[in-house]
């Protein structure tokens, strides 16, 4: 480990961060939390103060297959991925009336070794005219979002002999310097591999590590494109153009257990991983040669799925685990790992923000408009979008912020809520 990174080096990381954030298509939700992966919607978007009673107005709804991948929104159509019988599809609906514009399918016969679900679980990723797709079993497509038209696809499990996972795939593919970077777990140093964007050619692989359920995300250190990734054990920086890994650290436990929040990147050349069962999260300071931590564990911040999102300098996350309750909601800052505050048993979900406000998609099914505040929990509105009772589907799935619409889908059927203004 060195020690903290020189001033240089974090000033392009902050440059480069910038950039990122500046060039993200406003309005759009491209790809798995939003334009630049960590749960935050385009400065421009904006949110009502607060629901009607009732709640939103649903401008529609309809029915979807099996899975727990969100959709991906841009250039006005959503992009749906689930499973419809024996196939995983993908489909274009137009954003304002969630009709169907084309799809593209391929077989699968997934049955999960842990749990009921057996569709996806990745967001597609929508990068200029082509969207990326990342099915249970390892397959990766790549398809024209104007038309549906199937431009390549690679059989990732079997090209690159991986296992499939308690729940299959689930490790949404990043698109960084012509690349597709995925998770794959592959044996014989293929435990990430890149894609040639254009042919879907192996451009290189690195690693043994298993596959982990966490995104990898983009960020550009030293005036170079990166990767930071987190594995089934590992969190490790890696350079976009060649596979080239330029520190790790273990992260991880062995048994039942999985990394499944996304890392985030702070403009101050930072970063923060965390995961449950027993893990916790780390928070360090970076640059393209090491990373030191500043302070690790179980607390603050132990979470299952669930990103941390930052509102105005603070953190807000749901630290616990779906399946085990309890579940709290936690404010926190991070230089220190100190908490604000806590609402305990608050239950499961997942978080994003925009306009200076949180909105969080729980399990249960309901949603909740909060104005982030150092001090308390301000819930400003509450709406049950999806059937109550025992009926109703859990929502897991990630919901989507684009244009003034929101997008929540529970185990069958996805709905599109007018949330503006």
């Amino acid at each position: 480990m060195l020690a903290r990174p020189g001033l240089c080096r974090v000033a392009r990381v902050m440059l480069c961060w910038a950039t990122l954030v500046s060039a993200a298509a406003a309005g759009d939700w491209p790809q798995i939390l939003g334009p630049t992966r960590d749960g935050v919607a385009a400065a421009d978007e904006k949110l009502a103060h607060s629901w009607p009673a009732e709640g939103p107005l649903a401008e529609w709804r309809r029915q979807v297959g099996s899975g727990y991948a969100g959709v991906a929104v841009a250039g006005g159509r959503v992009f749906l991925f689930h499973r419809v019988g024996d196939s995983e599809v993908l489909e274009a609906l137009d954003a304002a009336t969630g009709e169907t514009l084309w799809r593209d399918s391929h077989p699968t016969t997934f049955v999960p070794q842990v749990g009921g679900g057996d569709g996806p679980l990745c967001v597609p990723a929508v990068h200029g005219d082509r969207v990326i797709v990342f099915g249970a079993q390892g397959v990766l497509a790549c398809v024209d979002a104007a038309s549906g038209r199937r431009l390549w696809s690679r059989r990732t499990h079997r090209e690159f002999d991986a296992a499939e996972g308690y729940f299959g795939a689930g490790s949404t593919p990043l698109v960084v310097a012509g690349r597709v970077i995925v998770n794959v777990g592959g044996r014989k140093e293929a435990g990430l591999v890149a894609f040639a964007l254009d042919t879907g050619a192996t451009a290189w692989k690195a690693t043994g590590d298993a596959a982990g359920y966490s995104a990898p995300v983009a960020v550009d250190v030293a005036g170079k494109p990166h990767v930071l990734a987190v594995t089934r054990s590992s969190c490790l920086l890696m350079a976009a153009a060649d596979g080239a890994v330029r520190w790790s650290f273990p992260f991880g436990k062995r048994g039942p257990t999985v990394n499944a929040a996304t890392p985030l990147v702070f403009p101050d050349g930072h970063l923060l991983v965390t995961a449950s069962y027993g893990v916790g999260a780390v928070y360090a300071a970076f640059d393209d040669r090491a990373a030191r931590p500043l302070w690790q564990g179980e607390r603050p911040l132990a979470t299952q799925y669930c990103t941390p999102v930052a509102v105005a300098g603070l953190l807000y996350a749901i630290d616990g685990r779906d399946d085990v309750p309890p579940a709290n909601f936690i404010c926190f800052e991070r230089g220190a790992g100190t908490v604000r505050w806590t609402a305990a048993d608050f239950g499961y979900g997942t978080l994003l923000a925009a306009d200076g406000k949180l909105v969080v998609a729980k399990t249960d099914g309901e949603l909740l408009l909060v104005k982030p505040a150092p001090d308390e929990l301000r819930i400003l509105s509450r709406a049950r979008p999806f059937a109550a009772g025992p009926q109703a589907g859990a929502v897991r799935a990630l919901p989507a912020l684009s244009g003034g619409r929101l997008y929540v889908r529970d185990d069958s059927s996805l709905t599109c809520l007018r949330v503006a203004p």
